[in-house]
């Protein structure tokens, strides 16, 4: 089988750093204080210190294996919780969700504590920058296990990744994630659950949660928003 610690290092390897990245890292670099919620394996933050942030850089995540793999740089905080559980008030001037951790957001009641938190932790004219797939983009046509992939994990262990669609209820997608050896031997199923929020709906989620929008776009070179754009990137003002 394997472990959710292996299962942690392969995310980088799965999902190395891109454009994405780069967006978040500008808007990191320009801010004093951070807050990165959905952190991961706090590649952004590493990134952020080793570029010379030298304010307040900080990382949430509820996965205690990404968050050991966080763990390696200790000039950073690091605090095992969801986003709903986030209790800082007026304490940063910018937070962050990469990697559309934003998605796993499914339930309304859970989507408005999470933006409330969020919220409450920004100080006055703080901004929260995240990205959600654009569901008119179909990314869910992508997943299935044609489109398999084949690594090398931390390891050096040969391993091969597949993703299917389980469901679609309304706006939430359900699909599995399956490891399994080069050989095709199990050894691990993992199943999410990811919400597809049209711009309107977002839109009005954020509006409630007292967020303005500053910006929106298509993509991460700051493209325009249209139906066919493959993201929903927003910027928004507490």
């Amino acid at each position: 089988m394997y472990s959710d610690e292996q299962a942690a290092a392969l995310y980088d390897v799965l999902n190395p750093w891109g454009p994405g990245d780069d967006f978040h890292l500008a808007l990191v670099m320009d801010a004093k204080s951070v807050l990165d919620v959905g952190c991961g394996t706090g590649a952004l933050l590493h990134r952020a210190r080793q570029a010379g942030h030298a304010g307040r850089l900080c990382g949430v995540d509820p996965d205690r294996a990404m968050l050991g793999l966080a763990r390696r740089r200790a000039d950073i905080e690091w605090v095992a919780g969801t986003a709903a559980s986030m209790a800082w008030n007026a304490e940063f001037d910018l937070a962050v969700m990469t990697g559309h951790a934003f998605q796993v957001l499914v339930a309304d009641d859970d989507l408005r504590a999470s933006l409330a938190a969020i919220r409450r932790a920004l100080a006055g004219g703080g901004r929260f920058a995240f990205e959600t797939r654009n569901p008119l983009a179909l990314a869910r046509e992508g997943w299935n296990p044609r489109n398999a992939v084949d690594v090398v994990d931390p390891s050096g262990r040969p391993v091969r990744v597949s993703h299917e669609v389980e469901s679609v209820v309304g706006d939430v997608v359900t699909l599995t994630e399956t490891t399994s050896d080069a050989d095709g031997a199990l050894l691990r199923v993992d199943r999410a659950s990811l919400r597809f929020l049209d711009v309107d709906t977002l839109d009005g989620f954020l509006a409630d949660a007292g967020f303005e929008i500053e910006a929106q776009y298509g993509g991460w070179f700051r493209e325009p928003l249209d139906p066919a754009s493959p993201e929903i990137v927003t910027v928004a003002r507490a």
